[in-house]
């Protein structure tokens, strides 16, 4: 392959393919990185194996205490390792690629996907036929007729369910109105890890013990409700605790063994710092780490959060311990890197593993989130940019792997060396970091009840979201609504093409007998928001059901407001607290091109007749390639066209009304997101050819991009059309995703630096969201599809995380392949 100008993570690539690879300076993180890397990702039974036995042991009990207890008894019995080479250590299974079960929410066909997931094409997992059996004989047994997934299917109205599930088969989604809540317990989460750095669990469990002895032995709900609150947050406490011991002593024991001087020693200094944290306040650098480390893989432990929970703004709390260090002589910058890259590569070995057929679509190439947010502003709106963020980004930098996910937060008057610290990361081509927009996170926390010094400290979380710790108390998952499927239903008066004769929407009539725009517009949002009505009343069902299913004591015990107030982060009211949820809008750039070639072509000009375009689509285009051209010459959103970006505004504004009106009957801000993961992929597949010449069961548009190919004016205007299409007058918006793929060559050198960072200043000037990129050229990626042997370490950015190119499913490989790759800013 030979391009004019490769992208550095290419031209690495191009080397490693010669033979040439470069680990001066960070032997100890290759040797880790490269004994697991090319390994297929295995299951570990054992977290799903003692949760099983407790529950069956703590029958009738409170569901927070029977959590707390079944946390205690797989600390005490979960195999523990201490990896060759690491400085830190806690792992929730097997060494290597491992996930791990959550029995609580797919027991039902644990059996089931325990056979197919070896097969898989979206991120297949191994299980030995030893775990197999441990599953289908132990653990699915119990389980069955127990799970949220099970009742929810039970509890959704029959014209809600047809829309959420395949009347089949209630294993797999329709991909139209889809519930998200059945394949993780709760959505992306931050915790207050300084919290644990500054206080030790020794001290949340001295505050639990305090509230406990102070409650009133005669109050019905201080025994039935804050009792066994706080009993939980103190066993959790322990169990904690007791984790970390038990790896101090494995230590202990490997250092009196090992032979190897500095193996030794460091060993000896692995026992002694898990001896003390995360029981006792951090003292140092290392302990700090070490601290916050069993706190995130315990919290895995715990519960399935979707898009695993992220580690929040890891340059604010560590930095005063990085700082101390650094001035009294007990650490460097390389040895705070080596740390901090050992984290790396261990939260690379930890895979989330979807067993439904539909998580596993949302989230392609071993998809992760463990966002760690650096930059942004102080809690008093001061710059926060320290020593330790351009460690992050130089790490970034010089360390190709896709983990962790690295947010930075960006606002007007973020320093020029920061902006041009995160440019030259960008530049490197693995889709590192992705940006968030203070401008626009900021007055919308606020809007919605945040002070000042909450909405400043925000942290990025998932793919595009924030999360204020201690004030955020939201956390089940949000439905997902195909509005791609709403434009067929119009054109076929209810019914889809891929489900044959079932009425899926309402009969809006005949299109062929609209005699205007506006009927055929009116048409479209009665689909739009028949959709929407059904995903309000699928997650009125599930907020409700959740705290009859889930618990989470870790989580609770590291949360300001469910300690005041004695209760679960999963209930549904936690006074004090701000409860911003969401819902998505799928294949927002074919709806608009869709509808923008309809009112052009159709209505405006008469170039078409609906007749022709709906028997042209039925064709699939077939026959009818002259109509097919026409339609992709329409004006199309992401080019700065107000023809298009009106109809853009018009969609986004309908779809606000409606949860402006209605979400505060769910008593959540339940807000207008555009935010795919990669289930444009799968949601494209129910949806038959469209009227801005997208083929039949193709991929939609992704997030708030546009549509593949369609933003021909360079990627000013598809910032432009972002912002054009947004209703800043309403504050029920959230997330939106922007992916942007550069060529390397428009970005080369100092002039390409300074271009890119003009560029990032204009989206921050905007007040978007949310914007990533791919720097990386077209031929790179079809010869990674052609010879993924070569191209095992190519590094993409997919939507709202980077994965191994070679990891992805054909369709999502040529989703990537196919955006637009603009070649000039």
């Amino acid at each position: 392959m030979t391009t004019c100008c490769l992208s550095p993570h290419e031209q690495r690539i191009q080397e490693e393919q010669m033979g040439k690879k470069s680990f001066e300076g960070r032997e100890r993180v290759f040797k880790i990185l490269t004994s697991f890397q090319d390994l297929r990702p295995k299951i570990d039974v054992e977290r799903a194996k003692y949760y099983t036995q407790s529950f069956i042991e703590t029958e009738g009990q409170p569901l927070v205490l029977r959590w707390a207890k079944a946390l205690k008894h797989t600390a005490e019995n979960i195999t523990i390792y201490i990896d060759e080479h690491q400085l830190l250590v806690g792992r929730a299974g097997y060494q290597g690629r491992y996930g791990i079960l959550f029995p609580e929410l797919d027991g039902d066909f644990l059996d089931i996907a325990i056979k197919e997931l070896p097969n898989r094409v979206e991120s297949p997992f191994d299980v030995t036929p030893e775990d197999a059996e441990v599953i289908i004989n132990e653990i699915a047994p119990y389980w069955k007729g127990k799970t949220f997934h099970e009742n929810l299917a039970k509890a959704l109205p029959e014209d809600t369910f047809k829309l959420t599930y395949d009347p089949e088969n209630p294993l797999n989604s329709r991909f139209l109105v889809n519930e998200t809540a059945t394949f993780r317990s709760s959505i992306q989460w931050v915790h207050d890890y300084e919290k644990v750095l500054k206080r030790g669990f020794k001290g949340i469990k001295e505050e639990a013990q305090q509230k406990l002895e102070a409650l009133d032995p005669m109050s019905p709900v201080d025994n039935m409700e804050k009792k066994p609150f706080l009993e939980a947050v103190i066993i959790t406490c322990d169990a904690i605790v007791l984790w970390a011991k038990r790896h101090a002593k494995l230590a202990a024991e490997l250092a009196n063994k090992e032979t190897d001087a500095q193996r030794k020693q460091e060993l000896q200094d692995i026992a002694q710092r898990c001896e003390w944290v995360p029981e006792n306040p951090a003292r140092d650098f290392r302990e700090a780490v070490q601290s916050q480390w069993f706190t995130q893989m315990f919290s895995r432990i715990e519960q399935k959060t979707g898009t695993i929970i992220s580690n929040g703004r890891m340059d604010q709390y560590f930095y005063p311990y990085y700082k101390k260090d650094l001035a009294e002589g007990r650490i460097n910058e390389d040895q705070a890197t080596e740390l901090l890259e050992c984290m790396w590569v261990a939260m690379a070995q930890f895979i989330d593993l979807y067993l439904s057929p539909t998580g596993g679509a949302f989230n392609e190439g071993y998809a992760h989130w463990e966002a760690v947010t650096v930059g942004g502003q102080t809690s008093d709106g001061l710059d926060a940019t320290n020593d330790l963020t351009y460690i992050f980004l130089k790490s970034k930098q010089e360390f190709p792997l896709n983990y962790p996910d690295l947010a930075a937060r960006v606002h007007t008057r973020a320093p020029e060396r920061y902006l041009y610290e995160v440019v030259e990361t960008i530049k490197e081509g693995t889709g590192f970091p992705k940006l968030i927009n203070d401008e626009e996170v900021v007055p919308l926390l606020l809007s919605k009840g945040a002070c000042f010094e909450e909405a400043y400290d925000y942290a990025v979380s998932g793919c595009a979201e924030c999360r204020m710790p201690n004030r955020d108390t939201y956390t089940s998952g949000n439905p997902y609504v195909n509005f791609a499927a709403a434009v067929e239903l119009t054109l076929y008066n209810g019914k889809m093409l891929k489900f044959g004769d079932d009425s899926i929407g309402l009969e809006t009539g005949d299109p062929t007998n609209f005699k205007t725009w506006d009927e055929f517009r009116n048409a479209y949002f009665a689909q739009q928001t028949n959709f929407l009505k059904h995903a309000f009343i699928q997650q009125h069902i599930i907020i409700n059901m959740r705290p009859k299913h889930f618990a989470t004591p870790l989580g609770s015990a590291l949360h300001d407001l469910c300690m005041e107030t004695c209760k679960d982060l999963h209930t549904p009211v936690i006074e004090g607290g701000i409860d911003l949820g969401y819902f998505e809008l799928m294949g927002y750039g074919t709806v608009v091109d869709s509808l923008a070639a309809i009112k052009k072509l159709v209505f405006e000009e008469k170039k078409l007749t609906m007749a022709e375009l709906v028997q042209a689509m039925k064709s699939n285009f077939e026959g009818y390639e002259a109509i097919r051209e026409m339609l992709m010459n329409a004006p199309k959103y992401g080019n700065d066209d107000a023809y298009s970006d009106t109809i853009a505004k018009d969609v986004d504004r309908e779809a606000l009304k409606f949860t402006k009106q209605y979400s505060k009957e769910l008593g959540v801000h339940l807000d207008l997101r555009l935010v795919p993961f990669t289930s444009h992929v799968p949601f494209g597949k129910v949806v038959s050819a469209t009227p801005n010449g997208r083929k039949a069961w193709t991929p939609l548009s992704d997030g708030s991009s546009a549509s593949h190919g369609a933003d021909v004016n360079g990627p000013t205007a598809v910032l432009m059309s972002n912002f054009n299409s947004k209703n800043y007058n309403f504050r029920d918006r959230a997330a939106r995703l922007l992916n942007i793929k550069l060529s390397p060559s428009c970005v080369t050198g100092e002039e390409g630096t300074e271009k890119l960072v003009s560029f990032i200043r204009t989206w921050c000037d905007l007040k978007l969201w949310h914007i990533q990129f791919n720097i990386v050229n077209k031929e790179t990626l079809l010869a990674a599809k052609k010879d993924p042997s070569k191209y095992r370490g190519l590094i993409v950015r997919v939507a709202g995380y980077s994965a191994y190119f070679v990891e992805l499913s054909p369709d999502l490989q040529d989703d990537i392949i196919a955006r637009t790759e603009h070649t000039a800013i």
